[in-house]
């Protein structure tokens, strides 16, 4: 059942990804990762000021800006690489939502822990 469950929000989410703003409604995430989506992955974003995007690429409209926050993670898949000299090179990028929710933005997986592929993050 609760894979039922995380497959149907998933594929809401994912379907949301078309609509593309996030919502300006959104409250700011609590101090740990509780009261997001149970059936979504929370990832962190470490870093400040970091862009969350209309798409996965840096010439995408700018719907949010971020700083040591939670969200939850949607999918991931492969799309422009993004090189930033004190961080390192990635070509991976995470579908996130609010973890009060909001439609759908995208950030670079330099930005969030876990690594250049996040565990736990199905492929979009």
């Amino acid at each position: 059942m609760k894979s039922l469950v995380r497959r149907s929000a998933t594929a809401l989410a994912v379907a949301a990804l078309a609509t593309g703003a996030l919502a300006t409604t959104a409250q700011a995430a609590p101090a740990t990762a509780d009261g997001g989506d149970p059936t979504l992955t929370d990832v962190y974003i470490w870093a400040t000021d970091v862009n969350l995007r209309e798409q996965p690429n840096t010439s995408s409209n700018v719907l949010a800006v971020r700083s040591k926050y939670w969200l939850d993670a949607v999918c991931q898949k492969q799309s422009q690489t993004v090189t930033d000299p004190a961080v390192g090179t990635n070509n991976w990028w995470t579908a996130v939502m609010e973890l009060s929710g909001s439609d759908i933005a995208w950030v670079n997986n330099l930005y969030l822990r876990g690594g250049q592929k996040i565990a736990g993050v199905p492929d979009c």
